[in-house]
């Protein structure tokens, strides 16, 4: 070397620093994370193509083709390889194992007591107040002395913060049990009922300061002052400080059991029902804070539903409800909130009687949405859940009440009866097709073929009335026939005629009601109409009859049989001559020309021509009227049969008078009248009403004058009934539109044809438009008749021209009267009833003005002449004008009338109802009712004198109007054509609603009868009165179709107590007079003079009862129930009525089996009052009671079945005899003797009962276990009846109910699962057993402790059986007396392993909350150990400490030798970073540890160094290239703690030491160009196609496109919240640089 040269410097060699450790043991592997370049390497070549393209490096392995499956597989293979591996690692496990260290045992230690004096004390709760001390200081010892209140009131006194209260609190009560947990029968819990009990009365004593003022005295007159402890500022904040702090308190101890659940719901509850007002506002802030608590137990919520409904009525009702919306709005949650979450707890019918409705508008009133669609629906939903809940809540409750008791399916009896009361119920009004007389069914079953036996029985036999029941059987019959058929037709079966046929014959045939002679034109009549419909045939009828050589059917044959009568008398409407002729021969025989049908017929067309020539072309007979009794000249056709009446009537006299019609000129319309008038009355005497309607309508259509239509519609109107059971009312209304739209296109209207088509149409028949065109038709008739006008004419009182009326002569002169008074006054509105009003007086004035009797008579004609005509000029008719006036000031003038001026005024008032402009009803109603009133009320010989006159008159009225058909004597009406008038408006007295006001009134002529003090005259005359009209059919009749109005009609009046007693005989026999026929006799059958019959008289009387009778009859019997209840009211008729009462009680119960019997009892009871009732009822409970000891026998289960069968038809009397009364709040009230001696009997056969399920769930093949279950039912619903009536309870009933209880919740589990599984069954059981628990009395204002929980059920709910549905378990949970347990303690249960290893559970962990206590660190005075001094001199890794409260014994915890190295903390969480990372990441990574940071903060971390360290590692490379010097190693923190240089760091992880000492070049190439073994290499800036000089916005969003890859995958998962590290935007780096990448692991 030459002088002066430097010697070459050596070749420098990177080495590792000292403390890196080697890759591997043994081999020479290198270092982990050091890789120094070395000459020769690829990257140290210049290459030209490595300067100009740069360095790129080939791959080692063919990546698109090379792979390590073949490779992996080939070894997979061996049948060792797994198991190889398998034996590696648990041998790796078992050595960690066995260097892992044990837990140590538990050296916690509670704190102990010291006693202190009272400066020291005071000091120590000074510190527990400061919370700048801490605990740990404190916990060495605690001080003793004060208790329970005190204790509370020192915390409150000192404010000491809560958590720090609890830890007192709960180490001083760990000290206070501490001597008791060595005892056997030591409770962990048992302090906690203590410090319940301190809690409850230390808040009950805070509540009772808020007290209510006293309602003023008003006998004493003491000056009151009252002074709350919220009235005044100081004490109220003083209160409400100490409130707070106990609320605090008792928030922290129930949440952590410190104070028993259990104990304090069940105060929160008491409280809740003795609470005031002023207390409220409070407690039910408290309950809605520990809801929750109690929902879980039925014991609680119940009773705490019935408190919080129980405010919020008082609340409902208090003068200062506007002062406590909020509470009330609570008290609404609550109770909602409740009810959703435990409905059971509603099951209770003394919350469903007292508070049903309240209950009801609380859950209906929280339903409001915010106006979105979703909020909607979501309310809609939960509304109707809530509506399904309560309905079900309600029909549960209602169930146990015997509410709504299903329908028993009818017997033969009961099921007549509802049938008779059907068909009688059918009136003009009813469509025949909503009478629902047979079932919907198509097929001909028994059932069907009873209801149509008694059908045709009811439409024919003499104890019902009515002349259209025969068409309408048919009608209803018809009706079923078309239905059968049409369903027939679509399933292709057979029609249902040829049934039909065979059961009309056999009727025929059989039935005794057919076979009377008496009832031989009523049969006839009926199988015409079925002939006519085409439901019976005559033709098939004969050929039966000659198939099965029916004999007597000829009139040869001396004997005849019953069938002969039916075919002589049976009508053929429409037979063929086939038929005709085959019955001719089977009555006469084949060679009788002429038969006596064919002589009758001659006889009966001469006696048509005599009556009524003019169609015959002969000349009317002489101008004599025709009395109403002209019918009785036609002998022949009256006698005949029915077959030839209807051959004379249909087939030959009305072809001949539609002819008539068709011939007869314009202006015959007298002629047509007196024919018509004539022919319908014949016809109705026979009663061939299809007839007389074909002629009505058929006049219809000729009527062109008012006379012939008014008679037309007249006789419509009077026999509407018959028409509405033909079916016909269609037609008629058909018929009725076209004659109005006749007269109207001639421009008349007419009054009565509008309001008979309105009534007729029914809103039913008519199209809307024809409907609409009526109503503007009656309108603008109204209008015309009384035009309106603001300034209406005045009528003067007096109107002098109606008084000269009686002196015109003129025929004209009513006529031209009324029109002028009309046209005078035609818009004043009272200008008819002052008309009236001034006819009356007028009529007074005639006896004086005329002598002679018929001189009076005309005169009134006359002025009854002008009436009529005034009534044409009225919208509404003259009707109500009068009404108005007898109502109101006409009272006094008709009371003043003297015997002439009656005599006169009775001929103007029947002439007006001959003709219509007065109604019958509207006279009974305003004048001969009121008269009869009064005249029943008379008290003295005065009123007597003065009511004589009026008194008489009236009932000579009421005998014409109702009773008479002809007046004579110069009296309306003179003839028949006045008389149809007259009986068309009779007609509508017997019809509703008038005849209920008929029967209403009637008791009145019985008091009339024995009224002393009225002449004898009249007594007999209202007698007459009264017997006459009950023999008249249509009276009958009304009285039928509506029995209740006649029951109660005398019913008001026996109950009114100014009745006296001798006037209940004369009443009752009055009503058996209405409800019998004289001469059918009387049904009074059951009750003799001196009470009720014996129990076989009893007996036999029912049994012979018929269903066409038995409703009246039972009427008789209710009403004399109720004399004896009024007997029994009054003190001189009290002991012989009870002595009748309960003869008649004990015959009913005792032989009262059969359901029918039960049935028409009840109904008979039903209405009585209370006295009666609970007699009744008295009497079935002692009767219950004895079947109960009689059915004590050896065969068990015949005695239950035997049981049942006896006592369920009177459980079932008894409950419809009750059901009236729970109405009301308070049932009836019964012998208290009889209610306990129930309660015995019913124990033990629940009792019996039990223990007979028990043995019959074990041998569930058994056939008697269906019985017993049935039995348990039945047992139940007795219980519930039972349960219903104010009991009072005895101890030894009291001793009863638990063994009851139990029972009954046996009797639930043997229900609830298994084989004796019955989902009717268990249900009602428990709402049997809640009902009973509820029932039970507790005394909830009592000094000992409420306890909600007596008598419910109690065994662990492991207990209950495994194959229990999931609903009956939750539902028996509810029933349980437990509340929600501890969070800490839920779910939680100690195991053991056995011998296997296996985990065994042995029982629940019980919660210990006063031993439990807080850990607060090491022992207090002992210096700070070093952080290695708890570490293993092995690892460094620290040791784990079992210093809590809670061994980590009882978890079987044991060391891992796993640790969490914890993640950098984030720059902007104000926490240093960790320094040295990826130095750490190089001493640990082989190593077990688990790091807090996510594979994607980790390949972050190892990818990168801080770009704050670079101008440091360049000025040091600088300074080496000086003076070869060494990079100086940077400083290393301790594991997991930040280095001294952190502040001055901004990235999330330190680099390690190895990339530090290399070069950046060599370093990032490594990391670009090598093939990573641990994770693909993802160039960052690679996806934006740019180079380093791209800056941080590249490397942003390339790291966003990464994390938005789907095909990314996260190892480790999610990184944690603290290890989240936000990224750091990073300066440019040169170009020349290589870009930073990121790895990722798979």
């Amino acid at each position: 070397m030459a002088k002066g040269d430097k010697e070459p410097l050596p070749v420098y060699e990177l080495r590792p620093p000292e403390w890196l450790p080697r890759a591997h043991v043994s081999r020479n592997a290198g270092y982990m994370g050091f890789y120094p370049p070395r000459p020769g390497d690829p990257e140290e070549v210049l290459s030209a193509k490595n300067v100009k393209e740069g360095l790129m490096l080939p791959h080692e392995v063919s990546v698109e083709h090379y792979s390590q499956r073949n490779e992996i597989w080939r070894r997979l293979v061996h049948d060792d390889a797994l198991g190889a591996l398998e034996d590696v690692m648990n041998q790796i496990f078992a050595r960690r194992a066995e260097t892992v260290p044990a837990i140590p045992s538990s050296s916690f230690r509670l704190p102990s007591r010291v006693t202190l004096n009272d400066a020291k004390r005071q000091a120590w709760f000074a510190d527990l107040a400061n919370s700048d001390i801490p605990l740990s200081k404190l916990g060495k010892n605690v001080p003793h002395g004060a208790k329970g209140h005190d204790l509370l009131d020192l915390l409150h006194t000192n404010n000491v913060a809560i958590p720090r209260a609890v830890w007192f609190l709960r180490v001083f009560g760990a000290n206070e049990s501490a001597g008791l947990r060595n005892k056997p029968s030591y409770n962990p819990t048992q302090y906690s009922i203590e410090w319940a009990n301190v809690m409850t009365s230390y808040m009950k004593k805070q509540l009772a300061d808020i007290a209510l003022p006293s309602a003023p005295r008003l006998v004493a007159n003491i000056k009151q002052t009252f002074k709350g402890v919220l009235s005044d500022s100081d004490t109220r904040q003083k209160w409400i400080s100490r409130f707070t702090y106990c609320l605090s308190l008792l928030r922290t101890f129930y949440a952590e059991g410190l104070v028993d659940n259990r104990t304090f719901l069940a105060w929160l509850v008491q409280q809740m029902s003795t609470c005031n007002l002023a207390q409220a506002g409070f407690v039910v802030r408290l309950a809605d804070e520990y809801l929750d608590g109690m929902l879980v137990s039925r014991a609680l919520t119940r009773p705490f539903i019935e408190a919080s409904l129980s405010k919020l009525v008082e609340i409902e009702g208090a003068p200062a409800k506007e002062f406590l919306p909020d509470t009330a709005n609570i008290l609404r949650s609550l109770i909602s909130r409740s009810f959703l979450a435990l409905p059971d707890a509603c099951i209770c019918p003394r919350i469903h009687i007292t508070y049903g409705a309240t209950l009801e508008d609380v859950l209906m009133d929280n339903f409001v949405t915010d106006g979105s669609e979703t909020s909607q629906k979501a309310i809609q939903a939960l509304r109707q859940t809530v509506v399904d809940t309560f309905s079900d809540v309600q029909r549960r409750n209602e169930a146990m009440l015997f509410q709504h008791l299903p329908h028993r399916v009818l017997g033969s009896l009961s099921s007549a009866l509802s049938d008779v009361k059907l068909l009688n119920s059918i009136s003009g009004k009813t469509d025949m097709a909503s009478v629902s007389l047979f079932d919907d069914s198509s097929e001909i079953s028994p059932s069907f073929s009873r209801k149509l036996d008694f059908l045709l029985t009811w439409s024919v036999t003499p104890l019902q009335y009515g002349d259209h029941r025969p068409y309408a059987a048919a009608c209803l019959l018809q009706i079923w026939r078309n239905k059968a058929e049409e369903r027939a037709i679509r399933r292709d079966a057979p029609s249902p005629d040829g049934q039909i046929q065979d059961l009309l014959f056999d009727w025929l045939d059989s039935s005794d009601v057919a076979g009377d002679p008496g009832n031989l034109p009523a049969v006839a009549l009926l199988f015409g109409q079925l002939a006519k419909h085409g439901l019976f045939s005559f033709g098939q009828y004969m050929q039966r009859l000659i198939a099965r050589g029916e004999t007597g059917i000829s009139f040869s044959q001396e004997e005849g049989s019953r069938h002969r009568q039916f075919l002589r008398w049976i009508p053929l409407h429409d037979a063929e001559a086939s038929v005709i002729s085959q019955r001719k021969v089977i009555l006469y025989g084949f060679r009788v020309r002429e038969t006596p049908e064919d002589v009758n017929e001659r006889e009966i067309r001469r006696e048509f021509r005599a009556l009524v020539p003019e169609i015959f072309g002969g000349e009317p007979g002489s101008g004599e009227p025709l009395t109403t009794t002209f019918w009785k000249s036609c002998n022949n056709l009256l006698s005949a049969p029915r077959y030839e009446q209807l051959k004379a009537i249909k087939q030959w006299f009305l072809p001949i008078y539609k002819k008539f019609l068709a011939s007869q000129a314009f202006g015959t319309d007298s002629v047509i009248l007196r024919v018509f008038i004539l022919g319908t009355v014949i016809m109705a005497r026979i009663r061939s009403y299809g007839s007389i309607l074909d002629m009505s309508l058929c006049t219809l259509e000729y009527a062109n004058n008012s006379a012939l239509l008014t008679a037309v519609i007249e006789t419509i109107r009077q026999h509407i009934e018959v028409w509405a059971c033909m079916d016909r009312m269609y037609d008629v209304t058909s018929a009725l539109w076209t004659v109005h739209q006749t007269w109207r296109g001639r421009g008349l209207q007419n009054r009565v044809l509008l309001k008979l088509l309105a009534e007729v149409d029914n809103d039913r028949h008519l199209d809307a438009a024809s409907r609409e065109q009526m109503l503007s038709d009656i309108s603008a008739f109204s209008h015309a008749l009384f035009p309106t006008n603001e300034n209406p004419d005045q009528v003067p009182p007096v109107l002098p021209e109606i008084l000269l009326l009686a002196t015109d002569p003129n025929p004209d002169a009513p006529s031209l009267l009324a029109n002028s008074l009309w046209y005078k006054y035609m818009t004043s509105p009272d200008w008819a009833w002052k008309v009236w009003d001034n006819t009356i007086a007028s009529l007074r004035q005639i006896p004086v003005m005329i002598e002679d009797v018929p001189g009076r008579r005309a005169c009134a004609l006359r002025y009854a002449m002008f009436l009529l005509h005034v009534d044409q000029h009225l919208p509404r008719g003259f009707d109500e004008q009068i009404r108005a006036w007898l109502l109101g000031s006409g009272r006094n003038e008709v009371a003043a009338l003297s015997p002439d001026a009656w005599d006169i005024v009775t001929v103007v008032l029947l002439y007006l109802i001959c003709y219509g402009a007065l109604t019958t009803t509207t006279m009974l109603e305003s004048l001969i009712y009121q008269v009869w009133q009064t005249g029943a009320n008379v008290s003295s010989e005065e009123q007597a004198q003065t009511l004589e006159t009026l008194l008489a008159w009236s009932n000579t009225l009421f005998e014409h109007l109702l009773l008479r058909d002809e007046c004579g004597a110069g009296l309306p009406p003179v003839d028949v054509f006045e008389a149809q008038g007259l009986q068309t408006r009779r007609r509508d007295v017997f019809r509703e609603p008038h005849f209920s006001n008929l029967v209403a009134h009637f008791p009145a002529l019985v008091l009339i009868e024995q009224n002393r003090y009225l002449p004898e005259a009249l007594r007999l005359a209202s007698m007459n009165l009264r017997r006459t009209i009950c023999r008249v059919s249509v009276f009958r009749q009304g009285i039928y179709r509506d029995l209740d109005a006649v029951r109660l009609a005398f019913e008001k009046l026996l109950e009114n107590q100014s009745v006296p007693d001798e006037l209940h005989e004369p009443l009752v026999s009055a009503l058996r007079l209405m409800l019998n026929d004289p001469g059918q006799g009387s049904t009074h059958l059951i009750f003799l003079s001196d009470g009720p019959v014996n129990a076989a008289e009893w007996s036999s009387a029912s049994s012979l009862l018929s269903p066409w009778k038995l409703a009246a009859t039972s009427i008789e019997i209710r009403l004399t129930i109720k004399q004896l209840g009024e007997g029994m009211a009054r003190e001189s008729t009290r002991l012989a009525a009870c002595a009748s009462l309960d003869k008649l009680t004990n015959a009913v119960f005792f032989h009262c089996k059969s359901p029918e019997e039960a049935d028409f009892v009840a109904e008979m009871i039903t209405g009585v009052n209370e006295t009666v009732a609970g007699k009744f009822v008295n009497a079935g409970i002692r009767r219950i009671a004895d079947i109960f000891r009689e059915t004590d026998g050896p065969n068990k289960i015949q005695s239950m079945v035997r049981l049942v069968s006896c006592a369920g038809e009177i459980l079932r009397l008894l409950a419809n005899i009750v059901a009236p009364f729970r109405k009301d709040t308070s049932l009836l009230q019964l012998d208290a003797a009889v209610l306990e001696s129930m309660f015995p009997p019913m124990c033990a056969k629940f009792a019996e009962m039990t223990e007979i399920m028990a043995s019959l769930v074990q041998e569930p093949w058994s056939e008697d276990l269906a019985r017993s279950t049935q039995a348990v039912i039945f047992m139940a619903r007795v219980l519930q009846f039972y349960l219903g009536f104010p009991v009072t309870w005895s101890q030894q009933m009291k001793d009863l109910s638990e063994e009851l209880c139990a029972n009954l919740t046996r009797l639930a589990l043997f229900h609830g699962a298994g084989e004796g599984l019955n989902m009717l069954g268990f249900p009602l059981i428990m709402d049997t057993l809640c009902y009973t628990l509820d029932e039970i009395p507790t005394d909830i204002k009592a000094t000992t402790p409420f306890d909600p929980f007596k008598n419910y059920p109690d065994f662990n709910l492991s207990d209950l059986p495994t194959d229990m549905p999931p609903e009956y378990k939750a539902r028996m949970r509810t029933m349980l007396p437990y509340v929600a347990l501890t969070p800490a303690v839920q779910d939680l249960v100690y195991a053991t392993r056995d011998a296997s290893g296996a985990l065994v559970p042995t029982g629940p962990v019980q919660n210990r909350p006063w031993e439990w206590t807080e850990y607060l660190g090491d022992v207090p005075g002992a210096d700070a150990r070093p952080p290695a001094a708890d570490a293993d001199e092995r690892d460094g890794r620290p040791r784990v400490k079992n210093s809590a409260a809670l061994s980590l014994e009882l978890f079987e915890a044991h060391l891992t030798r796993d640790r969490i190295i914890p993640a950098s903390t984030s720059a902007s969480g104000g926490a240093p970073p960790r320094e040295g990372g990826m130095m750490e990441e190089s001493l640990h990574a082989l190593q077990d540890d688990v790091y807090a940071e996510g594979a994607f903060a980790r390949d972050w971390r190892e990818t990168r160094i801080s770009l704050d360290d670079v101008p440091a590692v360049s000025r040091a490379r600088a300074e080496q290239q000086h003076d070869g010097s060494v990079l100086p190693l940077p400083a290393f923190s301790t594991h997991g703690g930040p280095g001294p240089g952190a502040d001055a760091r901004a990235s999330s992880r330190r680099p390690s030491p190895a990339s530090s000492v290399r070069s950046a070049a060599s370093a990032h190439a490594h990391s670009r160009l090598s093939v990573s073994t641990t994770g693909e290499v993802i160039d960052v800036d690679a996806f934006e196609g740019g180079t380093s000089g791209s800056g941080s916005t590249h490397k942003r969003k390339a790291m966003s496109s990464i994390a938005e890859d789907d095909e990314v995958e996260f190892v480790d998962g999610p990184i944690p919240a603290s290890a989240r590290v936000p990224k750091r935007q990073t300066k440019a780096k040169t170009a020349s640089k290589t870009t930073a990448t990121k790895g990722k692991k798979k």
